[in-house]
């Protein structure tokens, strides 16, 4: 099972752990021909960094120790804009963060189009298919190489702390928080809410104080967040889909020897399948203890907020803009949007 712990846990853990690994990481190091780091936002315990040193551990075995992958978990290198830029310059090697985070490519927030993905089985064929291919050669175009596998970050469902959200009715006149990303604001906008962008690290306090109504993040985030404290209503909307694409410097990327390559990819691609089992695995659990928590759950009908945002002209405005070649390829998997 996996567990999300508090932030003063998590920083306490953080210490313990490396001063009891510095050594043995330090001396193995010393021997490793290629020194490489890994950047990530997501915490010390979560699916997307624990399985990520698996891989590291896996591929220091296979290359005799010439490989040592160094994962910082936590924004201990910089938040995901500031690691994603530092990858881009070569400053950094390895970073893993949302296509929808990057302004250098905005095809990249494809996959977050609202209430496109039915389910996972969707949701892969495509991302793992043409439509991540597409992605991830525009990538490459400005310096980033992607591996072929995405890590999951959920589905994202809705909070609210007055009533529960059912359908787009619901959502008329509700202030929501948001990331500070056009295609959420756009979206809750199409459906008569008052979309409202404000930092995460003030997400709490916001909905404490009733500043925003309610919110929207995927239930490890709520979780992890202890939004569910001043949250008493979770609607899985699933609405939106969004992954970490693992990025690696495309320069230092080619300059590794093809046997180096092939291996770093192997062992990466197969920590994304295995956290993606993670990821659906924590959903379950998490729905069963914020239960037992007191939170109340409810499953609306996607159609009807997707029928919404067809008729708002939501979906007809982000095809002009994403242009018909992704979005042909997105509707290869999704049906007509």
């Amino acid at each position: 099972m996996v567990r999300f712990i508090t932030r003063r846990q998590l920083g306490a853990g953080i210490a313990v752990g490396a001063l009891a690994a510095a050594a043995p990481r330090d001396a193995a190091a010393q021997n490793a021909k290629f020194k490489l780091r890994y950047g990530t936002a997501f915490p010390a315990d979560h699916p997307g960094v624990t399985r990520i040193k698996e891989a590291s551990e896996a591929i220091a075995k296979e290359t005799s120790g010439q490989v040592d992958l160094q994962v910082y978990p936590n924004s201990q290198l910089g938040s995901e804009p500031d690691m994603f830029s530092q990858t881009r310059t070569g400053a950094l090697d390895f970073m893993s963060t949302s296509g929808a985070n990057q302004t250098v490519v905005p095809v990249g927030s494809i996959n977050v189009i609202a209430f496109a993905f039915e389910n996972y089985g969707k949701v892969w064929a495509a991302m793992d298919g043409d439509l991540g291919n597409h992605v991830r050669a525009q990538f490459e175009k400005v310096g980033m190489f992607v591996m072929p596998k995405m890590l999951d970050n959920g589905y994202r469902d809705i909070t609210s702390s007055a009533k529960p959200v059912n359908g787009p009715d619901d959502l008329k006149g509700f202030k929501i928080r948001v990331p500070g990303n056009q295609l959420w604001v756009t979206m809750f906008k199409a459906l008569g809410a008052g979309p409202t962008p404000i930092n995460f690290g003030e997400l709490y306090a916001a909905l404490q104080t009733h500043v925003v109504d309610g919110q929207e993040n995927p239930l490890a985030l709520i979780s992890s967040a202890k939004l569910y404290e001043v949250q008493k209503y979770i609607a899985l909307s699933e609405h939106i889909w969004d992954g970490h694409h693992i990025f690696a410097n495309l320069k230092k990327w080619n300059s590794l020897p093809a046997e180096i390559r092939a291996v770093i990819g192997k062992h990466l691609d197969a920590a994304a399948v295995k956290q993606r089992e993670d990821i659906q695995g924590l959903n379950t659990e998490l729905i069963a203890t914020l239960t037992k928590a007191g939170v109340i759950f409810n499953r609306p009908d996607k159609q009807a907020f997707r029928a919404a945002l067809k008729s708002a002209g939501f979906y007809a405005e982000w095809k002009d803009k994403f242009g018909a070649e992704p979005w042909g390829l997105l509707e290869k998997y999704t049906g007509t949007l």
